[in-house]
């Protein structure tokens, strides 16, 4: 590669790594004189990338954000996030899945011949539920602008049991809420935000969203139970109030060793009391469905508590007894 070639790589490497550079800097990293630098920077510029130059005695240049895409560099590494990333979009479920894969395959043909062999052995395939609703790319892209402004949002919600407007015309009821982040659970998107109407925090699913326009006023974000959105949808759907946890825990003796149980208890924590006996503490929904996952074991169980889940056991050896 010509000598200047590899200094201008070098250079727009440098300005991509950090916002601001004194020219001094950069002179001083690329071994040439502030000249040759401002000639760099002129020959960048003719190639699209938008550099701005801030004056003074301490001046330097800054790559700002240009109105239209110029020829990027990337290291090896970059490029091969680049394109997993990709690969994993196509089967993201965000509606994004053919841009994705032409993007994807763009990028693999300006590859080495080696980077694109360690991107060739991801292989992913997206198996879907049968009639799973995708999420439009442009609501997704909605709600992330009104997540990142902090910005009231609107938008049509019809539940499960009444998915069109009613047969009178009447349109489903119009939501409020303060958006606050967006999540993906069992492939699926979701809208974690605080209802305005209902004063309280729910999870919208964002293929049933219809956001409507122009967004409300600016709003101060709340505190989320659980700390993290993660924390929050993850506890919601587990049944609890969002501040984290299964609403129902209890703990066990199996007379199994721990080494057989541990395989199949997700989130629970399993203890080894001998070489066939384990504790088992194990969280769920209800006590009923906690009690039916410990009775997936095929092996006697002591309870140790608490009084609801020897209930439930109770209760299910009553409706097994009676179903044989």
């Amino acid at each position: 590669m010509p000598k200047t070639s590899a200094r201008l790589l070098s250079l727009l490497s440098l300005l991509q790594a950090r916002r601001d550079w004194p020219g001094a800097l950069l002179a001083e990293r690329l071994a040439v004189s502030p000249r040759t630098v401002r000639r760099d920077v002129d020959r960048l510029r003719e190639l699209g990338y938008p550099i701005v130059a801030s004056k003074g005695p301490d001046g330097g240049y800054r790559l700002d954000a240009g109105t239209r895409l110029p020829p990027l560099l990337f290291d090896d590494e970059q490029a091969v996030a680049l394109a997993v990333a990709l690969r994993i979009a196509t089967a993201a479920g965000a509606g994004i899945e053919e841009a994705a894969a032409r993007a994807l395959h763009t990028v693999r043909q300006v590859m080495p011949a080696r980077l694109r062999h360690r991107i060739d052995t991801l292989q992913v395939t997206a198996v879907e539920r049968p009639a799973a609703p995708r999420a439009d790319s442009g609501v997704l892209t909605a709600l992330s602008a009104a997540v990142h402004a902090r910005e009231v949002l609107r938008f049509d919600y019809p539940s499960a049991s009444r998915p069109v407007p009613d047969g009178d015309g009447t349109p489903t009821p119009l939501r409020r809420v303060q958006p606050y982040h967006l999540v993906t659970w069992g492939g699926r998107w979701y809208l974690v935000a605080w209802d305005l109407d209902r004063d309280d925090w729910r999870i919208f699913r964002a293929d049933r969203i219809t956001p409507h326009a122009p967004t409300g006023p600016r709003f101060t974000p709340r505190e989320l139970p659980g700390g993290t959105a993660a924390a929050f949808v993850t506890s919601r759907f587990h049944g609890s109030d969002g501040t984290g946890g299964w609403p129902c825990r209890g703990e066990v003796i199996l007379d199994l060793p721990a080494a057989k149980v541990s395989p199949f208890i997700g989130d629970g924590v399993v203890e080894e009391l001998g070489p066939d006996r384990c504790r088992l503490t194990l969280g769920s929904w209800s006590w009923p469905s906690l009690a039916a996952a410990i009775g997936m074991f095929d092996a006697d169980i002591e309870v140790i508590g608490p009084p609801e889940l020897r209930a439930a056991f109770a209760h299910l050896a009553r409706r097994y007894a009676a179903a044989a």
